[in-house]
């Protein structure tokens, strides 16, 4: 509807600026021609909105302009109310603020409206604790004084000590310029820079944190979605990578790309069967992986991997071994 592409217009420009007619095009999901003919609405309707001219030119409000228009529509609340049943917003430690908000909300709402909405909410399920299989989906747990400090330096743009265990190391404490947090899968990372190096850090390993009054090293914005991608990709492509060409039932090559960092070439082998080529993180993990996968999976190379997996077999064979049987020769 117009009417709130208008309002969400007017809070663009409220909250980030000077914006450019491109970028509110973007932004709104319309062509630049309907953003144009509605700063003109806005315009018309009394909202002092100007435009400057020039490279770096674009719309903005007069400062200090400040008006309500702080309604939600049905489908904006219900998407809040969804949000909130979601397990990933304990992750940063916000469940309970996220909660008393979410009443808030509930609260503000006509009451016609807050029944319909509630009603709806109750009708959408977000990563529940288990999956079809019961197999119970766990979170990061994090020591709650220690969030609370890397999320304030975050958001104030300070220093940071963390006292961080890595694997297969002691704890010990570093100083680093934190630039965001990123949850995936209700595991919480830490983006951040020492000493100008990349580094990323799982909140569940902090054990204690300190925030600093110094000021962090970091650019003023940051596209924090771009950080995370190319930080992915560079842990895709580094490391001691084990690339593997495997035979496959076609019913379980979903789990097995899931669990691969890539899949390089796919293609049917004669028999039903699919050959594919995949890269795994390490030995260990394509270890792992392709155990998963039972006799539905046929290592073809490398042959370390062949000899790995037939030795795990071997020692589960002698396990359940039936003493009864073994020869007394």
């Amino acid at each position: 509807m117009r009417a709130d592409r208008l309002v969400s217009l007017v809070l663009l420009l409220r909250q980030r600026g000077r914006l450019s007619a491109a970028t509110l095009a973007r932004e709104l999901e319309v062509s630049t021609r309907t953003v144009l003919r509605d700063i003109e609405a806005l315009s018309a309707a009394g909202v002092p909105v100007y435009a400057e001219r020039g490279r770096h030119g674009g719309f903005a409000l007069l400062p200090g302009f400040r008006t309500e228009l702080t309604g939600l529509n049905h489908d904006e609340a219900l998407a809040l109310l969804t949000a909130a049943s979601a397990r990933g917003e304990q992750v940063f430690g916000l469940g309970s603020a996220l909660a008393a908000a979410m009443r808030k909300v509930v609260d503000a709402m006509p009451e016609g409206h807050r029944a319909t909405v509630s009603d709806a909410a109750q009708r959408f399920l977000v990563d529940p604790e288990a999956d079809l299989l019961s197999r119970r989906l766990t979170s990061d747990e994090v020591p709650g004084a220690a969030l609370v400090a890397v999320r304030s330096a975050v958001l104030a743009g300070h220093r940071l000590r963390i006292y961080y265990s890595a694997i297969d190391q002691p704890p010990r404490w570093r100083t680093v310029d934190p630039i965001g947090l990123v949850t995936v899968r209700d595991k919480g990372y830490l983006l951040a820079t020492t000493s100008g190096a990349d580094r990323t850090y799982r909140l569940s390993r902090i054990l204690a944190a300190e925030e600093l009054a110094e000021p962090a090293q970091r650019p003023d914005r940051v596209d924090l979605d771009q950080v995370w991608q190319e930080r992915s990709t560079r842990f895709r492509t580094g490391g001691d990578q084990v690339t593997v060409r495997v035979r496959l039932a076609p019913g379980r090559r979903e789990e097995l790309v899931g669990t691969a960092v890539a899949v390089l070439s796919e293609a049917p082998d004669g028999d039903g069967d699919l050959q594919l080529e995949v890269t795994f993180q390490d030995a260990r993990h394509a270890e792992w992986a392709l155990w998963q996968l039972g006799t539905d999976a046929e290592v073809l190379v490398p042959q370390s991997l062949r000899d790995a997996l037939r030795r795990r077999a071997a020692a589960l064979v002698a396990h359940y071994a039936d003493p009864a049987e073994e020869d007394p020769a």
